[in-house]
């Protein structure tokens, strides 16, 4: 075990290191990947695993909290909702990152993070508070959920979103904290083994998703548990609690972490560099050095090196082929949000167990049924479909960073990380259809009359009465794409960025993914537009029965195929273009040392 130090060296450029490993013995402390750093990994393991606990408990319910009778948003403007507030928590990922780079470091940019996802966590269960809610939200308006008081689509008014304000701006606040800590921790955990090799840095990145999913099936068992069948105020006062403990882990395990300061911001540079370039490109009339003419800003007046003129030349390069790389993989992000908000709308109108029940209830067609037996025993919750995506992981993960990986690795059938991120793709393509079709099936059970009234939480929903256990395949593949196409996509992000960017890069990683939830959540608002929206179901409002999601997961199909294709094409490029010009770039990684770290 490693031993902690009364205090950290520091390097030439600022950067801490515990004394302990070989740097406190001369050697190695054992054999593993991770020698000399499992107190750090373990210590960002467990803060991930916490920090995902709060983020599920926040985001697997909140489709139910906001369709519930408390609020009163129909169910496409609830989904929107979940989408935006998932976009936002990865889109605002560069802010962390650049912070990070340019000022504070990750260590300092992770706890002002931290400090911020503390005190926005609290919104959530003070609206659910009947006694808070109100200074917050307002007057709490009146409305019938099943929208049996609206006899025509044409006289039929939606009313406002109540607590609108206040809800969308507590949210993004909150992803504001979320994206800061997804940007920084990912890869400050890295940096924890990156000078163990290669090797060291996939493996963590296999058991950082790993610890991911262990918080994300924690929540989804407790959390999401006590939100439908208990009191969402204190479902939403847990993840509160999740994250208090979370910065509690990281402030305690500090000495034994590298902690490497910011670099400086890259971004202005580059982009007066493009300017500069633009400019001299334009005004130059002479065959000057490929340099000069870039960089002549930069010699007449800060006096830079050529080997620093020449590193930022070498990341714009990269940012040049890493970027149509990353926006290909948009049209899959929106197909993987659906999980938490279109999946969960879908599930909400399948008929739904109940558990732990003290008196069988029967369920009768919706002309005639009755809610008394339903409400006597605990009703299956909805977000628990999502631990089949959860648990897939969970095998998978350790099975590929144990057999699989190395059985391919040892014969170099190894594909490369584009390549897997391809399969993903696939996988979630296979995973809409799945969903499509089913979503077809339940329209015509409804349509044909063959429907359960069910009560979830405190409200009443017709549902087809088609078990909803036909909704896990479409969660075990947008589970297995995720192995392959956010992993193999992370460790993408972290290995071929420039040294001095991988915060903004990795913080870009998670915006695309933001970008593609936004557009998710943008393409359904769309749909609902009072004119022939798909979505536009006003005289079934709460309900989704006489809408054409099915419609909706087929169009997104079509955008995942078409973005698969040139997804291939761009990364057949780019894997040519890094064979052809990779010596041209320096700094791109630290040296390999697969003998253990360094002082």
């Amino acid at each position: 075990m490693p031993r902690k130090a009364g205090s950290m060296p520091t390097g030439q450029n600022g950067e801490h290191r515990p004394l302990l490993g070989k740097e406190a013995t001369g050697r190695p402390s054992d054999n593993s990947l991770f020698a000399g750093r499992k107190t750090a990994c373990w210590a960002i393991l467990l803060v991930e695993i916490l920090e995902r606990i709060a983020f599920f408990g926040i985001v697997s319910n909140l489709v139910l909290y906001l369709n519930s009778k408390t609020f009163n948003w129909g169910g496409p403007q609830a989904s929107q909702a979940s989408l935006l507030f998932l976009g936002a928590s990865y889109l605002l990922s560069p802010v962390g990152g650049w912070l990070a780079d340019a000022y504070l470091g990750r260590y300092w940019t992770i706890l002002v993070s931290f400090l911020l996802y503390m005190t926005a966590s609290s919104i959530l269960p003070a609206t659910a508070s009947d006694e808070l809610r109100p200074l917050l939200c307002g007057k709490v308006q009146q409305f019938n959920l099943l929208g049996n008081s609206c006899r025509s689509a044409d006289i039929c008014e939606e009313p406002a979103l109540y607590c609108a304000p206040a809800m969308y701006s507590g949210l993004i606040i909150l992803a504001l904290g979320i994206s800061s800590v997804r940007a920084n921790v990912t890869s400050f955990g890295a940096d924890q083994v990156t000078d163990c090799g290669r090797e060291a840095t996939r493996q963590f990145f296999n058991w950082f998703y790993w610890s991911i999913n262990i918080g994300g099936i924690i929540s989804l068992l407790v959390v999401a548990f006590i939100q439908q069948n208990v009191d969402f105020l204190i479902g939403y006062a847990i993840p509160s609690i999740c994250v208090v403990l979370a910065l509690f882990v990281f402030l305690l395990a500090t000495p034994s972490f590298i902690i490497k300061p910011a670099h400086g911001s890259q971004i202005s540079t580059m982009i007066k560099t493009s300017f500069q370039t633009c400019c001299q490109t334009r005004r130059s009339t002479s065959n000057q050095d490929r340099t000069e003419t870039i960089l002549p800003h930069m010699q007449s007046s800060t006096k830079r090196s050529l080997a620093d003129q020449k590193e930022v030349v070498c990341n714009i390069q990269v940012l040049k082929k890493i970027l149509p790389v990353m926006v290909t993989l948009i049209p899959y992000w929106m197909v993987y949000f659906q999980m938490q908000s279109t999946y969960y709308l879908q599930g909400l109108h399948l008929h739904i167990p109940d558990i732990f029940r003290s008196t069988p209830s029967n369920h009768s067609s919706s002309s005639s049924s009755s809610s008394s037996g339903i409400a006597s025993g605990y009703t299956f919750p909805d977000a628990w479909l999502l631990m089949a995506n959860v648990i897939v992981l969970l095998v998978l993960v350790p099975l590929k960073d144990r057999v699989i990986d190395p059985f391919l690795l040892q014969r170099k059938l190894l594909p490369s990380a584009l390549k897997r991120m391809a399969l993903g793709m696939v996988f979630g393509f296979t995973s809409v259809i799945t969903a499509g079709i089913l979503e077809k099936e339940r329209l015509i059970y409804v349509h044909n009359n063959q429907t359960v009234m069910q009560v979830i939480g405190t409200d009443q929903y017709t549902a087809a009465d088609l078990p909803i256990w036909w909704q896990i395949p479409q969660y075990l593949l947008i589970g297995i794409s995720e192995v392959f196409a956010s992993i193999s996509g992370l460790e993408f992000a972290y290995s071929e960025a420039p040294r001095t960017m991988q915060s903004v890069i990795m913080g870009l990683f998670f915006f695309i993914s933001g970008v593609g939830s936004l557009l998710g959540s943008g393409l359904l608002s769309l749909l609902s537009a009072p004119e022939n929206g798909w979505m536009h179901c006003p005289e079934d409002y709460g309900n989704i029965n006489n809408c054409h999601m099915d419609r909706y997961f087929f169009l997104l199909g079509g955008i995942q195929a078409a973005a698969l294709l040139l997804f291939a094409w761009i990364s057949f490029r780019y894997e040519k273009q890094q064979r052809e010009d990779c010596h041209l770039c320096i700094n791109r990684q630290p040296p390999q040392n697969t003998d253990g770290p360094v002082s």
